[in-house]
């Protein structure tokens, strides 16, 4: 029987690209919880800082960040997923991402009674490193399933919205 060239459909999934896809989820999320740890313990002095005038209710953000990281995780089992291409590249870039997701809010809420300014300056830098990689992450998904590509680019796009916010706090604190 002759191997089929065609891509896996997105609908069909068996137990294990089901527990996969699940995997990819809960380390998604446990990202996210472990990054929302240093906002928790140290986003005291956020409350009371000067944010921009277009910065997003509180509720907000960890609404957004639970859909990103499910689109995310999705995004990257669709790449995981497909067998017929190489995918070492953006399973590296997806674990950048991750390592990144955890480093901005160290930087940002964790070291700013520390260091101030320059945590907020450092968590910038962070941010433009955070948005190369899921450029990225965008350019090597889509050739290997143009879903998962089109997946990543609200997270490009929340980066964009996130870096005018820290450069705002950075600016005026």
């Amino acid at each position: 029987m002759k191997k089929s060239l065609r891509s896996p459909r997105w609908w069909a999934i068996d137990p294990g690209s089901a527990r996969a896809l699940l995997a990819f989820v809960a380390v998604s999320w446990l990202v996210s919880l472990l990054s929302s740890l240093p906002i928790r313990l140290n986003g005291t002095w956020y409350a009371l800082a000067d944010k921009a005038p277009w910065t997003p209710p509180g509720w907000m953000f960890s609404s957004v960040w639970l859909v990103l990281y499910a689109a995310v995780a999705v995004a990257v089992w669709l790449v995981w997923r497909q067998r017929d291409f190489p995918r070492r590249s953006a399973l590296t870039v997806y674990g950048a991402l991750l390592l990144l997701n955890l480093a901005w809010p160290l930087m940002f809420f964790g070291l700013y009674p520390m260091l101030g300014t320059s945590a907020l300056w450092l968590a910038l830098a962070v941010l433009g490193a955070h948005a190369v990689a899921a450029t990225l992450a965008v350019l090597h998904f889509g050739p290997i399933s143009r879903t998962a590509g089109l997946l990543m680019l609200p997270y490009v796009s929340w980066f964009v919205f996130s870096a005018s916010l820290n450069l705002f706090a950075a600016v005026n604190n």
